[in-house]
């Protein structure tokens, strides 16, 4: 079991008070943005009393931590989803895209789990964080790949790399989002940039990285590449 499947929680009946707390949150939060979130605000959607929300998660906070921890797990079926392909490098790619359309689709939930924004008094805690942390074993296990495959030098530090590569992928995340990326390119052409470099440095040839990279960040998805 996954440490995000072990601390999630039960699921919640689809008609349930608790089920339509956290979807209306979800909802708020999606549409609105952590200003708009209040506890009197969603049981008067979901037409229940504010005594609904201690009743089922204690505070506010909780329920929050609710909705973010459903966030870590729409991320992780994200990446669950992003093909194998046999070329490890153009899968880095595509690990590294569905990160970018995360933070790009789901931009408040990407803020609290990744942005350090705060929301309702809720902070997250070292669970949470493990719980965003666990996603890097895709890519970690594709850099695992390329050294095997003789792609990246022997012996280079997965662990090492993909925390850089996370790195990376929160900065354009957070300056695309901020417009920050600007004087004649787009945050596509600078991921495509970064990510040529990082397989190179890592000991990849410069034209096999840059046809790995661009084949894995196409929206069709991982390119099998001779």
């Amino acid at each position: 079991m996954s440490t995000a499947d072990s601390v999630a929680g039960p699921a919640s009946p689809p008609g349930s008070v608790r089920r339509r707390l956290l979807d209306e949150a979800a909802r708020v939060l999606a549409e609105q943005g952590p200003a708009a979130l209040s506890a009197r605000r969603l049981v008067k959607a979901v037409g229940a009393s504010t005594m609904a929300v201690y009743t089922h998660f204690g505070s506010m906070p909780n329920l929050v931590r609710e909705v973010m921890r459903e966030g870590f797990e729409r991320f992780r079926a994200r990446a669950l989803a992003v093909p194998q392909g046999e070329d490890p490098v153009a899968t880095i790619a595509a690990l590294c895209r569905c990160y970018q359309d995360f933070a790009r689709d789901e931009p408040h939930v990407y803020a609290v789990l990744f942005g350090g924004s705060t929301l309702a008094g809720f902070e997250l805690d070292d669970d949470d964080r493990r719980m965003g942390v666990s996603v890097l074993r895709f890519p970690r296990d594709a850099i695992r790949r390329s050294v095997d495959s003789g792609r990246f030098r022997a012996g280079a530090d997965a662990d090492l790399l993909v925390r850089q590569l996370f790195a990376q992928m929160h900065g354009i995340a957070q300056l695309a989002r901020a417009g920050y990326i600007m004087g004649g390119y787009t945050a596509d052409d600078v991921l495509t940039g970064a990510l040529v470099d990082f397989a190179v440095a890592a000991g990849d040839e410069p034209e096999r990285a840059a046809r790995s990279v661009i084949a894995g960040l196409r929206p069709t998805g991982v390119t099998n590449l001779p």
